[in-house]
């Protein structure tokens, strides 16, 4: 699957792994580059997901993560 918003890009190597860190992050580069629908759609994905690897994968499906 490629990224969705390959445009966007998330610095999480060398950060804190906590998950909602993770997620206040990736919110926040999308509320800034494609707007608050696109980051409404991803939080709820990512408060959904099963584990702290499938919030990873929906992560770097979403954003690219660097």
């Amino acid at each position: 699957m490629a990224t969705r918003y390959p445009q966007v890009k998330v610095v999480l190597v060398g950060e804190d792994g906590n998950a909602f860190h993770i997620i206040g992050k990736v919110k926040t580069a999308l509320c800034r580059e494609i707007g608050h629908d696109a980051a409404a759609e991803y939080t709820a994905a990512a408060f959904a997901s099963e584990s702290y690897d499938a919030l990873l994968c929906l992560t770097m499906d979403t954003v690219a993560v660097i």
